[in-house]
């Protein structure tokens, strides 16, 4: 599963969503944020592009642990429906089964 570093910002979005571009075309499916401490509107971005480049790729791209912060602004940019983020309830019943 793809992990991308603690921060997700302008400084080093383009790295970041090359490196997840790469895991998707590999087959990822799911992308872990659990890590990833500090954000802007950059974060936001790449994620929307990740989630183009899997329907591209014929898949859907779930996110999983998505830092409060991450969430807040994807809920203010009116974009977090395409996401694809799981409830964090659903999220946590899914860890305890694995």
């Amino acid at each position: 599963m793809f992990r991308p570093p603690l921060t997700l910002t302008s400084s080093n979005a383009k790295t970041v969503l090359e490196a997840g571009l790469h895991a998707i075309r590999s087959g990822q499916s799911t992308i872990d944020m659990a890590g990833v401490t500090t954000v802007d509107s950059a974060a936001v971005a790449t994620l929307l592009a990740w989630q183009r480049a899997a329907r591209r790729e014929g898949g859907t791209l779930t996110f999983v642990n998505l830092p409060d912060s991450l969430r807040n602004l994807s809920q203010l940019y009116g974009v977090i429906d395409l996401l694809h983020v799981p409830a964090a309830a659903q999220v946590h019943a899914d860890l305890h089964h694995h």
